[in-house]
C-alpha cells in the first residue's frame, strides 16, 4: 500500500474511533439522566415486560387516593398513595406541596424507586385544572371514574 494512503487510512480510522468514543460517552451520560414516565400499574406489573429497577430515577403519574395523605406534624414530610387502574404505589416527599395538591387529584412526581412499590420523590407537580391529565395516564384511565374530593369549606 502506498505510504500516503496508509497515513490517510490511519488518520481517518483515528477520527472515526474518537467520534465513536465521544458519541458512546454522551449516550452513557444521557442514559443516567433520563427520567422515564410510569403509571402505578406499570411500576408494579412492568412496562413492556420490564420492571423498573430499585434505585432507578423515574416519573410517576396518577391520582392521589383519598384518605391516604399522611403529614408529619413536625416536618414537611408527607406520604400518599397513587393509583391509576390497578395497583397502588406509595410516594413520600419532603417539602412544600403545590397549592393544587389534594386527595383525588392527579399529580406527577419525580423521584427514586426505593422498593417495588415505594418512591421517594424530590418533586411533586399537581395538574393545572380538573380536565388535564398526562396523555399516557389518560389513555390508561379511560372509562374509570374516581371520587372527587369533598369541599371542606362548606360552600360550593
Amino acid at each position: 500500500m502506498n505510504p500516503r494512503r496508509q497515513k490517510r487510512l490511519v488518520a481517518v480510522s483515528a477520527v472515526v474511533l474518537v467520534v465513536a468514543g465521544a458519541v458512546g460517552l454522551m449516550l452513557y451520560a444521557l442514559n443516567e439522566n433520563i427520567d422515564l414516565f410510569y403509571t402505578p400499574s406499570e411500576i408494579v406489573e412492568g412496562k413492556q415486560g420490564q420492571l423498573p429497577k430499585v434505585g432507578q430515577r423515574l416519573r410517576i403519574g396518577g391520582m392521589v387516593v383519598p384518605g391516604t395523605v399522611a403529614r408529619d406534624q413536625k416536618s414537611l414530610a408527607v406520604s400518599f398513595d397513587l393509583i391509576d387502574t390497578g395497583p397502588v404505589v406509595t410516594v413520600s416527599y419532603k417539602g412544600i406541596l403545590p397549592d393544587l395538591f389534594r386527595e383525588g387529584q392527579g399529580i406527577v412526581a419525580t423521584g427514586v424507586l426505593t422498593e417495588a412499590n415505594y418512591i421517594v420523590a424530590d418533586e411533586v407537580l399537581a395538574k393545572h385544572d380538573e380536565e388535564y391529565m398526562p396523555p399516557e395516564l389518560a389513555e390508561k384511565m379511560k372509562g374509570i371514574k374516581h371520587v372527587k374530593p369533598q369541599n371542606l369549606g362548606g360552600t360550593d
